[in-house]
């Protein structure tokens, strides 16, 4: 059995929850307050924790793996091993100062006060720029601190930078890129790693389908080299001869960037009855 430590409400509960049931993994039980559930479809079990207790209960073992925002994990200094990065709940730690200050790079950090919930990830940041501040630890809110004389500016994360503006704040140095990733314990059992292994290759099924559109089209038979060249699929496109003589039916995955124009251009071929379909899962 497998423990997936989640989070049990916030940024990242939803898509976590999404991303478990496209890989066939259900717990229909599970709420808000109940912090265990047994799940179906793989043996694992969910906990539901909050999301910078994550990093910890994987560590200890207490959860076997767990999904959460790689800056969770940097923030604690944990050791953890990270598995996969999921592609979701992408956000960036930055500095933010307002919108009257005059920024003119790192140095105008020296002996201001930052305000942060990311007090270690900052650290860091500024030791390594030989930059000395007064790191200011606030557990929520952060955005406030200058406009009540908490701070001089503030150290959190962006996804869109509205509550920024706000706030009467302007982003100046961006610090730290994150996005969801699944960790790991680094001394689990070989079963466990099995369980692991599996719950992996369905992540990585899932995520190469997402932005691809799979494209049926009947084409003239004349119009095939071309449209090959216009379609390369995975390794190459699929062509099924039509009891129609001349015709052809060909089958390809397109990035949905493209698709539109790679219609287009398919249609200039002669190309006729063209179906598009939503790709859940791309295994390799």
């Amino acid at each position: 059995m497998l423990r997936i430590a989640i989070q049990a409400k916030g940024r990242l509960n939803e898509k976590s929850m999404s991303l478990l049931s496209d890989a066939g993994i259900s717990a229909s039980g599970s709420n808000s307050r109940k912090l265990l559930a047994r799940a179906e479809g793989l043996p694992v079990d969910l906990l539901f924790l909050r999301d910078d207790d994550i990093p910890q209960a994987v560590a200890m073992g207490v959860a076997d793996v767990g999904i959460v925002g790689l800056n969770e994990v940097a923030e604690s200094g944990e050791k953890v091993d990270v598995a996969m990065n999921l592609g979701f709940g992408a956000c960036r730690i930055s500095i933010a100062v307002p919108k009257s200050v005059d920024y003119d790079g790192v140095k105008w950090c020296v002996n201001k006060r930052i305000a942060t919930s990311y007090p270690n990830i900052l650290g860091k940041f500024l030791e390594e720029r030989g930059v000395k501040a007064e790191i200011h630890r606030i557990a929520g809110s952060v955005e406030i601190a200058p406009a009540v004389g908490m701070a001089d500016a503030i150290f959190d994360i962006v996804s869109s930078g509205g509550t920024l503006i706000q706030n009467g704040l302007k982003e100046v140095e961006q610090v730290f890129a994150s996005q969801a990733v699944l960790i790991a314990n680094s001394n689990l059992a070989a079963e466990k790693r099995d369980i692991l292994s599996d719950l992996i290759f369905r992540f990585k099924s899932i995520i190469s389908s997402r932005g691809m559109k799979y494209v049926l089209l009947n084409l003239p038979e004349s119009a095939l080299d071309d449209a090959v060249a216009l379609l390369p699929g995975m390794k190459s496109p699929t062509v099924l001869p039509l009891a129609e003589k001349g015709w052809v039916s060909m089958h390809a995955v397109i990035a949905e960037n493209e698709l539109w124009n790679k219609i287009k251009a398919l249609k200039k071929l002669g190309a006729e009855d063209i179906l598009v379909l939503q790709l859940d899962n791309l295994i390799n």
